[in-house]
């Protein structure tokens, strides 16, 4: 068996890397524009913002429902009036509707089982029936109608009379008939 060829060892003259080639000088290498991109895209962006924003004014400005209180002249008025020179009288404004103050209004119904089905949220109509143990006679009546519940607590003890207690947001107008009501006539509400 024959053995392989030495390779000859490097000599300590020579360097086992080749000499690096000359690689010419030039300037760095700049990207135009690098820096302002973000900014440009922000105020892309801030520009179509702002154009849906003009839409969504335009919408509500042509449709009145803008809040001011004003109505926007109809179209065919003001085509009459340019046409044949007579202004017809605008229809009288509508009055401006008065916010209604609502108000917490604790009332005891009469049958506790019924309560106990509630909850905050629901819509109920409260009904009146006259009380059989005062005497009273007539027929029920309703006092509030779709009147909202907004807390149902819950009972410590049992009243004499077997009712609970539940808060409903009601007009105050609505709070005092419910008030009155209570007073003469035992409670009942049926959800909505």
């Amino acid at each position: 068996m024959s053995m392989p060829p030495a390779l000859p060892t490097p000599s300590p003259a020579h360097s086992a890397a080749p000499e690096p080639l000359g690689v010419p000088a030039f300037p760095p290498l700049r990207v135009r524009g690098g820096r302002n991109r973000l900014r440009r895209a922000v105020r892309r962006r801030r520009r179509a913002m702002a154009a849906g924003l003009a839409v969504a004014a335009a919408a509500l400005a042509a449709t009145g429902a803008g809040g001011s209180g004003r109505a926007a002249p109809r179209v065919s008025d003001t085509a009459n009036t340019a046409s044949t020179g007579v202004h017809r009288q605008a229809a009288p404004r509508q009055p401006a509707r008065q916010a209604v103050e609502v108000v917490s209004a604790p009332v005891r119904i009469a049958d506790a089982e019924t309560v106990r089905l509630l909850r905050p949220g629901d819509r109920v109509d409260v009904i009146a029936s006259p009380d059989s143990r005062s005497g009273g006679g007539g027929a029920a009546r309703v006092v509030a109608s779709g009147v909202r519940v907004t807390d149902v607590p819950r009972p410590r003890d049992l009243s004499p009379d077997g009712g609970a207690l539940i808060v409903l947001a009601v007009p105050r107008a609505t709070a005092t008939t419910l008030v009155g009501a209570g007073a003469s006539a035992r409670l009942a509400v049926t959800l909505c």
